[in-house]
């Protein structure tokens, strides 16, 4: 930035001149070096000390050239620094509220609490989708993090129900509590779920015993990184092309694939009639993969003849256009 570069000059004249009175008085007066640098600072900050030995002329006319040439670049230097402070704590403020403004306009979005490891690992995936976010951390090196990458944050502690408000949570679509410790992630869930009956919670877990824990504390999933990474390395083990084709369907952007759920209205043609007489696949293009029914119950590889009823979760497979188009068919406005 200019006014950063302006500071950086001005500071090397000042040592440049500080350098240069401590040559001078080493030169003309045969000054020690502690004496000559004493001399030079007590000259510039214009204290008003005696000198330290009697001048000579050649050395007094030194001395006003060094006040001359010196005290103005170290004022200049000071207001300079002054100017770059309060730009500085302005610039701050003005960014955080810009920041608070976009977060206050946000709807249907996520919430994350936590952004360590697994904490990135999901605002990469919800970046890489398009989804709108805001991030609650309270170390400052993560929301350093979080501006570098462009997102939306928040800092303080994720179970404060003042700062989950701030962050939208009654107009949030979900919530990924993910901080590193367990009892944290239970109380953020506590009071995610305090503030949001609905809301759906999905929480990170450390330790096995923690997942009951969270269970009952609200989440709707629980997920632990170590048991979901072990079950993945099992399974590339035994299927990898399996896992494979997965993940370039969830996370890649080599196949234009994606999984996707659609919640069934009550308003949509869909509901009421089968799978095959729906003709979703002919229309939309998209196949429906399974069907999860409102009381939790999954059919997986639906028939023709499963009967679509409202409140369904209908998993389906297709481009970004054909999912889309599913969604207009089941009366949702978004993905």
């Amino acid at each position: 930035m200019e006014l950063e570069k302006r500071l950086r000059k001005v500071v090397l004249a000042v040592l440049l001149v500080i350098l240069g009175g401590l040559a001078g008085y080493m030169a003309i007066e045969g000054w020690p070096f502690l004496d000559a640098l004493y001399m030079t600072v007590i000259t510039l900050s214009t204290v008003g000390f005696r000198e330290v030995r009697t001048l000579s002329p050649a050395g007094m006319v030194f001395t006003m050239a060094l006040i001359v040439v010196g005290v103005g670049g170290v004022l200049y230097t000071f207001s300079t620094l002054a100017e770059y402070l309060i730009a500085g704590q302005l610039r701050g403020a003005l960014e955080r509220r810009q920041m608070n403004a976009r977060i206050a306009k946000l709807e249907n979005h996520y919430i994350l609490c936590g952004f360590g490891r697994v904490g990135q690992q999901v605002a990469l995936e919800w970046a890489r989708e398009g989804l709108p976010f805001v991030v609650i951390d309270n170390n400052p090196e993560s929301l350093q993090r979080c501006a570098s990458c462009g997102y939306l944050y928040l800092e303080g502690d994720a179970a404060n129900d003042e700062l989950l408000k701030a962050a939208g949570i009654h107009r949030a679509r979900g919530l990924v509590t993910a901080v590193d410790s367990d009892a944290d992630n239970v109380y953020v869930t506590l009071s995610a779920r305090g503030l949001c009956p609905d809301l759906w919670i999905v929480a990170r877990a450390n330790l096995e015993g923690a997942e009951p824990k969270l269970l009952r504390a609200g989440a709707n999933r629980v997920l632990s990184p170590y048991s979901i990474g072990g079950r993945r390395m099992a399974s590339l083990v035994r299927r990898p092309a399996v896992v494979d084709f997965l993940d370039v369907v969830m996370h890649s952007d080599q196949l234009e694939m994606w999984l996707e759920e659609t919640t069934l209205q009550e308003a949509s043609p869909l509901a009421g009639s089968t799978i095959g007489t729906s003709n979703v696949r002919q229309v939309t293009g998209a196949t429906i993969l399974a069907v999860r029914r409102s009381d939790g119950s999954l059919i997986s590889n639906p028939s023709a003849e499963t009967q679509l009823q409202p409140g369904d979760k209908l998993i389906a497979i297709g481009t970004t256009s054909q999912l889309k188009a599913l969604a207009q068919m089941a009366r949702v406005t978004r993905l």
